[in-house]
């Protein structure tokens, strides 16, 4: 099985490994993810689909265990409210589901922000696109690939 975010990654030339876990609809969140793969938590990390006031649509990716900051979100992005967007507007906007919602191969390039801190970890976890699947790469190698940039998010 090869997802979109597959292969950008191998159009871009860059390594990966794929992670696979069993999962339901009750484990799909990425501390679930953590535990079921047996990866470091702060490895596993979760992306966040936003949309800002100016209906701009924002990318955030930051580890499992941290809670993401809107006040940072907000200034980082230069708007006056960020909300993450509705389960039922995934799909349409990113091509992905909850718990399989991948920072690469969504269906427009949408502006990401990754967390400074996944900077300290040697390979990251996120989502291939598809429930069951990781993507395991390191941190700078997926910040380029999507056209990323580093922020103070948690």
């Amino acid at each position: 099985m090869k997802t979109n975010a597959m292969r950008i990654l191998e159009a871009a030339g860059i390594p990966y490994e794929i992670v696979t876990y069993a999962w339901d609809e009750d484990h799909i969140d990425a501390l679930s993810v953590a535990s079921l793969t047996g990866l470091d938590p702060l490895q596993v990390v979760k992306t966040l689909v936003t949309q800002a006031t100016d209906r701009s649509i924002h990318v955030f990716c930051i580890p499992a265990p941290y809670e993401f900051s809107m006040k940072k979100a907000r200034a980082f992005v230069g708007t006056d409210t960020i909300e993450l967007v509705k389960q039922q507007q995934l799909r349409p906007l990113t091509g992905y589901i909850r718990g399989g919602v991948s920072p690469l191969g969504m269906l427009r390039p949408y502006p990401l922000y990754m967390e400074e801190t996944i900077q300290l970890m040697d390979r990251i976890a996120v989502s291939a696109g598809q429930r069951g699947y990781q993507l395991l790469l390191k941190p700078e190698d997926l910040l380029d690939a999507a056209h990323g940039r580093w922020a103070d998010l948690v």
